[in-house]
């Protein structure tokens, strides 16, 4: 206990780092103030309460915005769309290619294009996102109104854009991704006490081990984030006018879930596409029915069929993400081999087949987290509180919180304090240089 209070003194010690910490503080209290601002023309009293489906994974991302119908109904959700986007046209379209091969200013304009790219994806989104708010709670219905409510909530994602970007320049951590990780936090403490008052006394020791089931899948996910294959590669000895360098031994770390939470994103936004399909050509037919009856989240179908989506997508985002034969030119144009394998092609096979053998249990351990929640809420876990047994929900959440305490954690050890954890290092960070091929 006085470690974590010397480090907490530690860290509000430091000037830049305070700082930086009282601005994410400030730009996260605005972002969850907006969330409860109303859309104008809209009755908060006559809105459906409680989203299944899509859209309550999406109100959990959130924060409760979008139930709400506030100013930041979509929050950062566009934007998330329209980097997906881009991401994918870097791999199909050379223009888009060679933007990522000219360093920071290529960076740049494929952030500039994401960004204009958002605002159609935005609109089209608030189109959608109006059509799910029941009539009775429109005051005044009509094109007007359409008009002005998807301008505002358009307005509203350039916000929580701006918003993020403030926080990754005079804050702490990734912008966007502390966005949607504080809207899914702030529903985290409403659905431990519906869960608690739910399971009532009586059932106090079942509410105590769903809570170690879930520190279990916490630790679980940690470790799946963190695990790293790695790679030894030598240096040779180099001469430079009077220095000798000696030979270096350092590693390439090969991340197990190198896709992070895309593949579930992908996965999820397809498994949508029979009910919305479905609805839209005969709602009222049993075609619509049984379709709708097999791809229920709590259907054993839905959950084989996304759950092997995963592990697909899993491989793809892997294969465009890590290119094995950029690792194994940048070893060799640097003077650096992995032993006992020639540089050139037989590196880029060799990381190749590692990459393809460390893919199978992360995609795997990916899958079985995506489709935990649904096996939490079929063992009777109140919907609210199972998002958080596995799923993009608590993927996110545990990527953003390591990063950022990694973050903090290179500010003490610059200024010679002590690192977050005894060690001086949060775990699963290498305790050996690493050579990183960019």
């Amino acid at each position: 206990m006085n470690k974590f209070i010397n480090t907490i003194k530690n860290i509000f010690a430091i000037e830049d780092l305070r700082t930086r910490i009282l601005n994410t503080l400030l730009f996260i209290a605005i972002y969850r103030l907006g969330c409860y601002v109303v859309l104008p023309g809209i009755d908060p009293n006559r809105l459906k309460q409680g989203t299944n489906g899509v859209f309550g994974i999406l109100d959990t991302l959130l924060g409760g915005a979008f139930s709400h119908a506030s100013i930041f109904a979509l929050g950062i959700m566009p934007y998330i769309s329209a980097s997906i986007v881009l991401q994918l046209l870097t791999i199909a379209v050379p223009y888009f290619q060679k933007l990522q091969k000219e360093g920071e200013s290529g960076r740049k304009k494929i952030n500039q294009y994401t960004r204009i790219l958002t605002i159609p994806i935005v609109m089209a989104q608030s189109a959608g996102f109006l059509a799910t708010i029941n009539a009775e709670a429109i005051a005044n219905p009509g094109t007007f109104f359409t008009i002005s409510t998807m301008l505002i909530i358009t307005a509203g994602t350039l916000f929580c854009m701006w918003l993020g970007e403030k926080i990754t320049d005079k804050g702490i951590g990734n912008g966007i991704s502390m966005i949607i990780m504080i809207g899914i936090v702030s529903r985290l403490p409403g659905a431990l006490i519906g869960e608690a008052a739910s399971k009532g006394i009586n059932k106090s020791l079942i509410f105590l081990l769903e809570m170690v089931v879930l520190f279990l899948i916490v630790m679980a996910v940690i470790v799946l984030t963190q695990a790293v294959r790695r790679i030894p590669v030598q240096y040779a000895k180099q001469v430079g006018g009077t220095t000798q360098l000696d030979a270096q031994r350092q590693f390439i770390p090969l991340k197990v879930n190198a896709a992070g939470v895309m593949p579930i994103i992908f996965a999820q936004s397809l498994m949508f596409v029979p009910n919305i399909a479905a609805q839209a050509w005969n709602k009222n037919s049993e075609l619509a029915a049984s379709i709708a009856t097999y791809f229920s989240p709590e259907n054993w179908v839905y959950n084989a069929v996304f759950a092997f989506l995963i592990i697909v997508f899993t491989y793809f985002y892997t294969a465009i993400s890590v290119n094995p034969n950029q690792i194994a030119d940048d070893l060799k144009r640097s003077g650096g081999f992995v032993p006992g394998v020639k540089p050139g092609r037989d590196t880029s096979e060799f990381i190749d087949e590692i990459l393809t053998r460390i893919t199978l249990p992360g995609a795997v351990a990916l899958a079985l987290i995506a489709v935990f929640p649904t096996v939490a809420l079929l063992l009777g876990v109140t919907r609210p509180l199972s998002l958080f047994y596995g799923g993009t929900s608590l993927i996110i959440m545990v990527g953003v919180v390591l990063d950022t305490l990694n973050q903090v954690e290179s500010y003490l050890l610059m200024r010679h304090y002590d690192g977050m954890m005894k060690s001086s290092k949060l775990r699963g960070r290498p305790s050996q240089p690493i050579a990183i091929a960019s």
